[in-house]
C-alpha cells in the first residue's frame, strides 16, 4: 500500500529501506521532498526472524567498528551532504554541526560498544539463554534479552540523537524503523548508507530503515504502529510528540519515551573565594547553559547560587561575559530572543534591585538574577540565576522533569545527590560536564538498551517439570 504522492522540485531527501537507498521526489513536504512510502516495505513480518536476531553481538561490534572508520567527515560524502542540507533545516551553525559529525566515530569505538553491552544488558543474555540461579535449590531458569522490533520517532535538536539510536539499535540486534525529524533529515541516512557501503548484505545493514513522514500523520502511523509489526515505539522530542505517540499504546505495543526535560546548575559559595574560582565557575556554567545553543535537554536554564548580593552580581557579570564566547558546541550568537520573552525581561529590567539583567536580546547571552525562578522558559542562551540561602534549599526547585544538575564544586555532589534523586532528578554531574555522558549508563532514569529489549524467560526446568 502506498501513501498519496505529489510532485515536487524541492530538496530531495533519500530514504533507506532495509539497507537499500531509495530516491525520489514523489511527496512534497514544503521545502523538501521524499520518495513515496511503501508502507508494506517498512515492516518486518513476525513470521520471520529479523536479519540480525541470531548474529553474535561480537560480529555486530566488529561491523560497527568498521563503519566507524568510514565515518571520517573529510572522506565521507554522505556526512558532507548531510551537513550542507542540514544548514537549511537546522538552527545550529555549520561549525557546530560539523564538530558533531567529526565526533561521530567515537560512538563506534570498540571499548565504548563493549561497555554498553556489559553494563546495559550483559554478554550472556544478549546472545543466548543465560542461566539464572534460583533460591531454595530450584533448578536454574534461563533468560534471553531477545532482539526487539522497534519503531523510533527521533528528535533533531542534535545529530547525536540519530547516531545514538542507530548504535543502540544495532547492539540490540533487532529491527528498526526510524522516522527522521524535519530538522535532521539526513544524519540517519548518512550513517545507514555508510553501513551499506561497508557491507550491503550484513544483517545489521538490513535491520534498519529511515524515512520521513509528517509527524502525526495517522494514515501512516495507524498502519504501522501496531503490535503485529513492532514491540515498542521509542520516541524523543517535545511534549506534543510524546502525547501523540501515546495514542498508539496498547496491549503488546509499548511506548518508551525520552521526555522533554529541563536542566539546572548549582553553584556553591566556594565560587566566590577568589577571582579565579569565580571565573572557573562562570565558564563552567556558560558551557552547560550554551550546549547546542541551549537547544538540548541537558542545557542548563537555571543557576541556583549561594552568596550575598555583591558576590552573586559579580558572578552574573562573569557569566554574561562567558556566554558571549564561541565554544565547540555553541555559537557566539544563538537565535535572537522572541518578542514575548523580550517584553517580560523589559519589565524585569525596571524592577531593580529585586531583579537585575545582564546582556542583550541578540542571542549573545542574557542573565536574569532573581530571588525566585522566573515564569518564562529561558532559551537562546538565556539563564536565570536564582540566589538561595544554601544548595540544600535549592533542591526544592528540582522535580521529575529535571534531567541534569551540574554542581560546583563537584565535592558538594555527595551531600546533594540523594535529595535530588528523591525529587526526580536523573543525573548529577560536575558543573561544565553536562555533555560528557557515555553510552552504557542510565539516560532519563533507565538503562536504554536494557529497556528496549524483550526479556524472555525459559522457566521449563521447574520442580514439577524437572
Amino acid at each position: 500500500m502506498n501513501a498519496p504522492t505529489h510532485l515536487s522540485t524541492a530538496t530531495a531527501v533519500p530514504h533507506v529501506i532495509k539497507g537499500r537507498t531509495v530516491v525520489g521526489a514523489d511527496v512534497d513536504h514544503g521545502g523538501f521532498s521524499t520518495p513515496a512510502l511503501d508502507i508494506d516495505a517498512l515492516v518486518w513480518p513476525r513470521r520471520e526472524p529479523g536479519p540480525a536476531f541470531d548474529t553474535p553481538v561480537a560480529d555486530v561490534i566488529d561491523f560497527l567498528v568498521e563503519v566507524g572508520t568510514r565515518l571520517q567527515f573529510d572522506s565521507n560524502p554522505y556526512l558532507q551532504e548531510a551537513l550542507e542540507h542540514s544548514l537549511v533545516f537546522n538552527t545550529l551553525e555549520r561549525r557546530i554541526l560539523e564538530n558533531t559529525y567529526r565526533a561521530m566515530p567515537l560512538f563506534f569505538d570498540r571499548t565504548n560498544l563493549e561497555f554498553q553491552i556489559a553494563t546495559d544488558v550483559g554478554w550472556d543474555a544478549i546472545d543466548g539463554w543465560a542461566p539464572i540461579d534460583r533460591p531454595h535449590g530450584l533448578p536454574a531458569a534461563h533468560v534471553r534479552a531477545f532482539p526487539p522490533r522497534l519503531a523510533h520517532i527521533t528528535a533533531g535538536n542534535t545529530p547525536a540523537v540519530a547516531v545514538t539510536t542507530i548504535v543502540r539499535g544495532a547492539l540490540s540486534k533487532g529491527v528498526h524503523l526510524l522516522k527522521v525529524p524535519a530538522n535532521d533529515l539526513f544524519t540517519a541516512g548518512a550513517v545507514l548508507r555508510t553501513m551499506a557501503d561497508v557491507d550491503p548484505d550484513h544483517p545489521t545493514t538490513r535491520s534498519f530503515s529511515a524515512v520521513y513522514w509528517r509527524g502525526g500523520d495517522t494514515r501512516v502511523e495507524s498502519a504501522i504502529f501496531r503490535p503485529q509489526f513492532f514491540d515498542k515505539l521509542v520516541v524523543w522530542g517535545a511534549d506534543s510528540a510524546i502525547r501523540s505517540a501515546h495514542r498508539y499504546a496498547g496491549p503488546g505495543f509499548e511506548i518508551v519515551s525520552f521526555d522533554p526535560k529541563v536542566s539546572m546548575s548549582f553553584v556553591g559559595r566556594e565560587a566566590h573565594e577568589s577571582d579565579d574560582t569565580r571565573a572557573a565557575a562562570a565558564a563552567a556554567a556558560a558551557t552547560d547553559v550554551s550546549l547546542f545553543n541551549q537547544d538540548a535537554c541537558a542545557a542548563s536554564r537555571f543557576v541556583y547560587i549561594e552568596g550575598d548580593d555583591v558576590q552573586v552580581d559579580a558572578f552574573c557579570g562573569a557569566l554574561a561575559d562567558e556566554l558571549r564566547a564561541e565554544r565547540p558546541l555553541s555559537s557566539a550568537y544563538a537565535t535572537p530572543l522572541g518578542n514575548e520573552i523580550r517584553n517580560e525581561i523589559d519589565v524585569l529590567r525596571g524592577l531593580e534591585p529585586v531583579y537585575r539583567v545582564w546582556g542583550d536580546y541578540d542571542g549573545s547571552g542574557l542573565v536574569v538574577r532573581s530571588d525566585e525562578p522566573v515564569d518564562f522558559y529561558p532559551t537562546s542562551k538565556t539563564v536565570n540565576v536564582v540566589t538561595v540561602p544554601s544548595l540544600a534549599e535549592a533542591v526544592r526547585h528540582a522535580n521529575v522533569a529535571t534531567q541534569t544538575v551540574g554542581v560546583y564544586p563537584a565535592s558538594r555532589i555527595t551531600g546533594l545527590r540523594d535529595a535530588l534523586a528523591s525529587m526526580g532528578v536523573q543525573r548529577v554531574v560536575g558543573l561544565g560536564a553536562v555533555a560528557s555522558n557515555i553510552e552504557g549508563l542510565p539516560h532519563d532514569g533507565f538503562y536504554p538498551l536494557r529497556r528496549v529489549m524483550r526479556w524472555v524467560l525459559d522457566d521449563s526446568q521447574t520442580m514439577s517439570g524437572h
